[in-house]
């Protein structure tokens, strides 16, 4: 019986069947996230309790020493902890995708030089692996929230939205990333610096009105304060969780979502300028 499925491999065409492999190859999507799900948590002694206790040390230290050391104001939110805990998942959530995606092509090399299928189904598998992290660190806002008894209102249905932010985000950096991985192997320290340097410019301890609604702050140094798209995501995030108390600051909020779908625009194209030579050069 002959096959109902056709491979045609077009490395130098922009386009082409590219977008019918994709469709055609997303049960591989499927099974390299079911993989690396297995993988991460597979001998593990605490198991899926990692993606709970990675969030809550970070939250916990921020809350020691910005809120009770430091003083931080809070923005106009109840409590200090909330603030810090929905900036941490958005911002635990783009650390490990971001992470995951972009070595995911120098951890697979054995398996891209031995079969054709569109590459970037390794790096955007990491989507899957990190909405299950996500989901269980939502744990830690819940018990907060109860702990508090202060809970999220209708706010929170857009919670999704700003999630696909965060994808978009990630995906892109982790594109951009990962095909430079391939070429300089440098990146593997350039990675962890970026996650831990991010860390402190993204508005993860603080609320973004610090720098907003100071108005003794030039208004470049706002905007290009918001050209970092991490920060349209945590203030997303904090606006959904919160009930509203944390303000957006709408034009630099557009700059940041602007300057994260460009970033996915650019990953994608040079990923895809790269695709071509990454079973050669890996």
């Amino acid at each position: 019986m002959a096959s109902r499925h056709r491979i045609v491999i077009e490395p130098d065409r922009q386009g082409g069947r590219y977008w019918k492999d994709l469709r055609e190859y997303r049960g591989l999507f499927w099974f390299l996230a079911w993989r690396d799900l297995i993988v991460r948590y597979k001998q593990a002694v605490v198991g899926v309790a990692w993606s709970v206790i990675r969030p809550f040390i970070t939250i916990v230290i921020f809350t020691v020493l910005f809120g009770k050391l430091g003083k931080f104001e809070t923005g106009g939110v109840e409590h200090y902890g909330l603030l810090v805990c929905a900036g941490t998942l958005a911002w635990q959530f783009f650390a490990n995708m971001f992470s995951d995606a972009s070595g995911s092509l120098v951890s697979n090399a054995g398996m891209l030089t031995k079969v054709y299928f569109p590459r970037i189904l390794v790096p955007a598998s990491s989507i899957v692996v990190s909405l299950v992290d996500f989901a269980c660190s939502l744990l830690i806002f819940a018990i907060l929230c109860i702990w508090y008894g202060y809970y999220p209102d209708w706010r929170i249905v857009a919670l999704p939205a700003f999630l696909l932010l965060a994808i978009i985000t990630s995906l892109g950096a982790g594109l951009l990333v990962s095909a430079l991985y391939v070429k300089y192997r440098d990146f593997r320290f350039i990675i962890p610096f970026i996650i831990q340097f991010g860390l402190f410019l993204s508005p993860v301890g603080i609320p973004s009105s610090t720098i907003f609604g100071n108005p003794n702050l030039p208004v470049w140094v706002k905007y290009l304060y918001a050209a970092n798209p991490m920060v349209s995501v945590i203030d997303g995030f904090r606006w959904c969780l919160l009930r509203g108390q944390s303000t957006i600051w709408w034009p630099g909020f557009a700059l940041s979502c602007s300057v994260g779908i460009l970033l996915l625009i650019t990953g994608f194209f040079y990923f895809r300028k790269m695709e071509k030579n990454i079973a050669d050069v890996i």
